[in-house]
């Protein structure tokens, strides 16, 4: 479907040529008919489907319509981490560029002027505030936010909220909202605490299950069989003869980002490092670097795995096996996006066999294994004990599978999107 079928406001489909979108994504047209009726929704969708246009231009469309008071906040997004909120805020731009809808950012990690500059746009009032939860808590036990005229409240990754425990934080936030409100919740998965999440705020929502249950089928997936202490060395082998370029290596702990970006350093590859003992500032920096192509490797936490922007990455490399089936597929879902090819290759190390065998079984298929090189010495078998797949449940969807960059499908096909 195209977006100019969709009952969408001329302003809103200038943005939308004017960024050269063209089709919808699966999610986005079942999605934005929902909200521009003003039903509650709940979506499950995963990155890289469309999901953030699929809530910002219904209501972007609404606010053009006039009606909304000028002085007050209309719109609540909540996001998990600061870099979605980022992201979310980008798009918002982008989208809101013909039409005079105003939005304010409010997220963690950063000094007292961007707290004052929060501050003075939650007072007079923003169309749109994208925020993270603690954040605008934070500006609410201060007494200066009304939220008592907000039209709409949204949540995106709801699930990953709740994983990283904001639950609290959101029923406080809902206490401050309006009953009479549409709310709109994005999710990648449908376990019970969301169910129950959604009883608690949503009122009798549409429910549209499209999410993407498993990876890409032009995601190359490989794994090396070895020792802990080969890694690193496998790395080596794997740049020896072309110098790496677009990649993401994630490991599960911070403080192995930082043993694993310190050890490519002195191999002198170009990389940067991004967790969560960074300020605000570097990780921006960090992430423009990795953008425009200044740093080659981004060596990363599963912050990264979800809700990143960039289209054109050429390989991602666990460095580790992710502690469940979800952020293996978000990890190396951030490859093969966009029309774009991709390959993601998994260290398995002795302990980690187990675990791997319960990503192989949710995928239905035996990943390849490819040999560890000779001069690292011997690598273990691959002989994992045999264990009751308990994350299959989870990521059961009877949605469609499909690809493609996050806002829509480009009129163009293939390449970089500059982002």
């Amino acid at each position: 479907m195209k977006f100019s079928e969709l009952n969408l406001d001329e302003s809103v489909l200038q943005a939308i040529e004017a960024m050269n979108f063209e089709e919808c994504t699966p999610v986005q047209e079942h999605t934005i008919p929902v909200i521009l009726e003003g039903r509650d929704l709940i979506g499950v969708a995963q990155t890289g489907t469309g999901k953030t246009a699929a809530f910002l231009l219904p209501i972007l469309n609404q606010l053009s319509k006039g009606g909304y008071p000028e002085d007050s906040i209309n719109c609540i997004i909540m996001a998990p981490t600061r870099e979605l909120a980022q992201q979310i805020d980008q798009q918002m731009e982008g989208f809101s560029y013909f039409m005079p809808a105003s939005s304010v950012a409010v997220y963690g990690g950063n000094d007292g002027i961007r707290f004052e500059q929060e501050k003075r746009g939650l007072t007079l009032g923003a169309d749109v505030v994208i925020a993270t939860p603690g954040r605008l808590i934070s500006h609410l036990s201060l007494g200066y936010v009304d939220l008592s005229r907000v039209s709409f409240f949204i949540l995106d990754e709801a699930d990953r909220m709740l994983d990283m425990g904001f639950y609290d934080d959101i029923m406080q936030i809902v206490k401050f909202l309006p009953k009479e409100r549409q709310t709109i919740m994005f999710s990648a998965t449908m376990p019970a605490k969301i169910q129950q999440l959604a009883q608690s705020i949503l009122n009798n929502p549409v429910e549209v299950k499209l999410a993407v249950s498993k990876p890409a089928e032009k995601i190359i997936q490989a794994a090396y069989v070895c020792y802990e202490h080969q890694k690193l060395g496998i790395i080596q082998s794997l740049f020896k003869n072309q110098a790496p370029e677009r990649v993401i290596v994630f490991a599960s702990k911070k403080l192995k980002v930082k043993e694993v970006a310190q050890a490519f350093h002195r191999m002198g590859l170009n990389v940067g490092e991004m967790h969560s003992d960074l300020e605000q500032a570097q990780r921006e920096q960090i992430m423009r670097e990795f953008k425009n192509g200044h740093v080659n490797i981004l060596v990363a936490t599963d912050i990264v795995s979800r809700g990143i922007d960039i289209d054109d990455i050429r390989l991602v490399i666990n460095y580790d096996v992710p502690n469940d089936c979800e952020d293996y597929v978000h990890r190396i879902g951030r490859t093969a996006r966009a029309n774009n090819d991709g390959c993601a290759i998994t260290f398995v190390s002795e302990k980690e066999q187990t675990p791997f065998k319960t990503i192989e079984d949710f995928l239905g298929k035996t990943i390849y294994k490819i040999p560890v090189p000779e001069e690292l010495g011997e690598a273990p078998a691959y002989n994992p004990k045999k264990t009751e797949n308990k994350n299959k449940r989870k990521y059961t969807g009877k949605g469609k599978k499909y690809s493609g960059n996050r806002n829509g499908n480009r009129k163009k096909n293939g390449g970089n999107e500059g982002k």
